[in-house]
């Protein structure tokens, strides 16, 4: 292997390596449980919860808040992660409030969509 073979070869690693690293990563998943409750279709109380979710992507709550007009309420965030949680579907609106890591909420905070930081 010639010497200019042999400066193209770690020109070229050298420059798939800083490519690599310039990359964005995937946004991790929220290690733990984020919790709600809902009233069911037949006017009884449940729980619903998200086992480690991922990061940085809106999740529209499944169940009941998820039909229009309903809402959950009362989260509790058991992740590692900030959870802003919003009062319209697809994490949009003006009405949102923020949870920290371990941080829950009573009943007077409803939500449809969540989204973990």
């Amino acid at each position: 292997m010639s010497a200019r073979s042999l400066t193209a070869a770690l020109g070229a690693a050298c420059s798939a390596f800083l490519l690599l690293l310039a990359a964005p990563g995937s946004a991790s998943a929220a290690t733990g449980q984020f919790r709600y409750t809902y009233t069911t279709a037949e006017g009884y109380e449940a729980v619903g919860f998200l086992n480690d979710p991922p990061g940085g992507e809106c999740i529209n709550l499944q169940g009941p808040a998820s039909e229009p007009g309903s809402v959950s309420r009362a989260p509790k965030n058991r992740t590692d992660a900030t959870a802003t949680v919003f009062l319209d579907a697809d994490c949009e609106g003006d009405i949102y409030y923020t949870l920290r890591p371990g941080a829950g909420a009573g009943d007077r905070l409803l939500l449809r969509s969540v989204v973990f930081s």
